[in-house]
């Protein structure tokens, strides 16, 4: 993980930011493809757009979303 963080560092990638998309991205990328997830290879193939966590307000399906109420038992 270091080394990986390291590596996004030296190629100015947000290590966030890569970790987020390669996780979601790895279980359905072509094993021949691997190197595209490196840092490097993935800076000039994914890192204009992303995956993002579901968390993140940029996520698509959080975009002009209005909060839900929360329902709270007494």
């Amino acid at each position: 993980i270091q080394s990986l963080i390291s590596t996004c560092k030296l190629h100015d990638i947000t290590p966030y930011t890569y970790l987020v998309d390669v996780l979601q991205r790895i279980s359905q990328h072509p094993a021949s493809e691997v190197s595209d997830l490196t840092p490097r290879h993935w800076k000039t193939r994914f890192a204009e757009n992303p995956l993002r966590a579901l968390i993140d307000p940029r996520h698509p399906d959080r975009q002009n979303k209005q909060p839900e109420a929360t329902v709270r038992a007494h």
